[in-house]
């Protein structure tokens, strides 16, 4: 689909959902704690790595927000000896995505307790999972505010699996079962 206008040839682009290409954090050497890929750009492993690899040299030492890498949009935040990364494609709109990646971080600082850096991050990766599915589903973008994102995560972090209670976890439950019934 194109648009002719004295002489220029101007593309449109359709409008669709899918945002966001892919979530990163690499630590200060620009190593993999977390990727999340939403399409098929990189298909391998190993040109996953080269891209983290070729983003983070050229944006670690930089004090912008934004770049343009590859033919991709990517805006980044760093927090001690952390790189949040949040990209899409050229034609996206950074305020958007910049929109993803302050949600993603304001929301694991709130659950970090403002501790932002890699060993508090490592001990919470179950957070943080929960936390990037409550942002972005596919590639879209599903919600923006950091308050809605840990209160969420804090509710499906409460629905622990039978499997992974422990024995007195399970009869304490059991127990408040049988008082709640008795109780009817």
């Amino acid at each position: 689909v194109g648009l002719r206008t004295e002489g220029v040839f101007v593309s449109l682009q359709e409008p669709s959902l899918y945002t966001v290409k892919a979530i990163l954090i690499l630590d200060n050497d620009g190593d993999r704690l977390f990727a999340k890929y939403y399409d098929d750009t990189y298909p391998s492993v190993k040109e996953q790595k080269a891209f983290e690899k070729n983003i983070f040299n050229k944006t670690h030492r930089t004090d912008s927000e934004i770049a343009l890498l590859e033919g991709l949009t990517v805006v980044y935040k760093s927090s001690i000896d952390l790189y949040f990364y949040v990209i899409g494609s050229s034609y996206e709109n950074e305020l958007m995505l910049m929109a993803v990646l302050n949600c993603l971080f304001d929301s694991l600082s709130q659950m970090l307790r403002k501790n932002v850096e890699k060993r508090a991050l490592l001990e919470n990766m179950e957070g943080l999972f929960l936390a990037v599915d409550e942002i972005v589903d596919g590639g879209v973008i599903l919600e923006s505010d950091p308050q809605q994102v840990v209160h969420r995560v804090a509710l499906r972090g409460e629905d622990v699996p039978l499997t992974e209670q422990t024995v007195s976890q399970v009869l304490q439950s059991a127990k408040e079962q049988i008082k709640w019934s008795l109780l009817r």
